[in-house]
């Protein structure tokens, strides 16, 4: 027996379209999900024209223990799934509008900066070290996010420090030393490098 009462199933029964489908059962759908489904089935076929030139198949092994199996499956599986979803994709777009695209696109592609960031800190680490670079960049990112207040930009720092710290000398995960270590004096460069 339900716990709802029957008016409300009846609310929410009314609201149906033509197939039967709710707004509750169905969300809006954004025309710039037609943009993410072309590159990620453009993505899979991109991987499954390579796969020949990527893997290989061994001679005398079975082939769930083939090197070029799991990714075969995988990549076929993308492409399978990736076409679905561009069909689905397609006949929505058919059938309803597909404002904004271009403004969600764009919001998107603006996710890559943060993929700038990412590659200049893992350049910079080697150059200027590990601890003054990860302060530098958690302090910039803190701020290019838009948090002004001290206490934040203080939490940042200090979330930043701790992490180097974590890393580098509870858990002896080997980061290269920076190149401006050189300059400081042996046993403050000795101290950077084996903890910092």
């Amino acid at each position: 027996m339900s716990s709802i009462p029957d008016k409300a199933v009846q609310a929410m029964t009314d609201d149906r379209d033509e197939n039967g489908v709710a707004d509750t059962d169905a969300p809006p759908h954004h025309g710039a999900q037609l943009v993410f489904a072309v590159a990620s089935f453009g993505f899979a076929l991109f991987l499954a024209a390579n796969i020949p030139w990527q893997t290989e198949w061994a001679k005398r092994l079975d082939v769930v223990r083939q090197p070029a199996f799991w990714p075969t499956v995988a990549i076929t599986a993308m492409a399978g799934f990736g076409a679905l979803e561009l069909w689905f994709c397609l006949r929505r777009n058919r059938e309803r509008s597909a404002d904004g695209t271009l403004g969600e696109v764009r919001r998107w592609l603006g996710a890559a900066e943060y993929v700038g960031w990412f590659m200049v800190y893992v350049w910079l680490v080697p150059q200027t070290g590990y601890f003054p670079t990860t302060l530098v960049f958690t302090g910039a990112l803190t701020l290019r996010l838009g948090y002004r207040s001290p206490a934040t930009l203080a939490a940042a720092l200090l979330t930043g420090a701790t992490t180097v710290v974590v890393f580098k000398s509870f858990l002896g995960v080997r980061i290269p030393g920076g190149a401006i270590y050189e300059f400081l004096p042996p046993a403050l460069r000795n101290f950077m490098i084996l903890y910092l």
